[in-house]
């Protein structure tokens, strides 16, 4: 089990607050509340092993939604939780740099592996590392580094022989941000999750998309049927429905600024995000933390910063004015 805390788990709130009466009102993640409406599945997709024509539609599908080139070398896992946990045997007893403070993971499963890992404040300060990581929209402030910088360092780490990896979990809400354009370049390892913006986390489906070498190693690692077959059909028909994104995505700026403007008129401080999450900045965001709780509505607090907490998105009216009322 995962020592990096994490939003979403409502079994530890429970134990902490108790069990609410109108339910829990979970605010603690970046997952989309209006998730994509599941379509109608075979029922052959839950009997028989995953299918190869179906797996190989799913990439061209992703390739597609991604803008990535229709040769770049692509993989999908069930999840890219574990395309984070592989990525250390893709460069064992590697010099790593991670732009931080991100999503704790990154650093925790190199570390797992013996891996010197420092966290960095500016890619300045990544010269001499051999690999980087960086999460681009960050995750919780919603940094975002110009593609063109991006670019440039997979560059640079690519003619030394290193690593770039770019983790866009969240890049779906900044589309003109991401660097999947050019995926098959030597040195840039991307990183595509399919469950946040599409509201479906439970799946499990994330894209590995890189050069041929580290993609082939990680499809290695994954082995055989990694994806499940249901979750193969779910993934070509969300990521083929542009309609779809494109509809959501217009919601979501919505709800996003909506959010924000509630957060600041209760005294909070706008500290950046994304269209799926907003991170504030409270003097007494502890108190706040625990008052939400209190209230069934669980967000996101971070120990190490803790003036900071971060909001998903409610995904209705009836949530938006449940948490306008615990906020008052």
């Amino acid at each position: 089990m995962s020592m990096v805390p994490h939003g979403g788990d409502l079994a530890a709130a429970e134990a902490r607050w108790g069990r609410p009466a109108d339910g829990w009102l979970d605010l603690s993640t970046g997952i989309n509340p209006m998730p994509y409406p599941i379509p109608a599945i075979d029922p052959a997709a839950w009997h028989r092993l995953p299918q190869h024509d179906r797996m190989g539609e799913l990439l061209e599908t992703a390739r597609a939604c991604y803008a990535a080139p229709a040769d770049a070398p692509i993989v999908a896992a069930p999840g890219t939780q574990i395309l984070i946990q592989l990525l250390p045997r893709l460069r064992p007893g590697a010099r790593v740099a991670i732009l931080g403070p991100t999503y704790g993971e990154h650093a925790a499963c190199w570390s797992a592996e013996g891996t010197a890992v420092a966290t960095v404040g500016s890619l300045e300060e990544t010269a001499a590392a051999e690999v980087v990581v960086l999460v681009n929209p960050n995750n919780p402030d919603g940094r975002i580094i110009k593609s063109e910088r991006v670019l440039a360092l997979g560059d640079d780490l690519a003619a030394r022989g290193g690593l770039l990896v770019v983790d866009e979990a969240f890049a779906e809400v900044t589309s003109w941000a991401s660097v999947a354009v050019e995926a098959g370049h030597p040195g840039l390892l991307i990183l595509r999750s399919f469950g946040k913006f599409f509201g479906l986390a439970g799946i499990r489906l994330g894209f590995a998309l890189g050069a041929k070498a580290e993609i082939d190693r990680l499809a290695r690692l994954l082995g055989p049927w990694a994806v499940p077959g249901p979750a193969i059909e779910i993934g070509i028909a969300a990521l083929s429905d542009w309609d779809w994104q494109d509809e959501m995505r217009a919601r979501l700026l919505v709800a996003a600024k909506r959010l924000t403007d509630l957060l600041v008129a209760h005294g909070c401080a706008d500290r950046g995000g994304t269209d799926l999450f907003r991170l504030v900045e409270h003097p007494e965001a502890a108190q706040l933390w625990d008052r939400l709780g209190r209230a069934g509505i669980l967000v996101r607090p971070f120990p190490d910063q803790p003036t900071l907490l971060r909001f998903g998105l409610p995904g209705s009216e009836k949530d938006f004015a449940r948490l306008a009322a615990a906020l008052g």
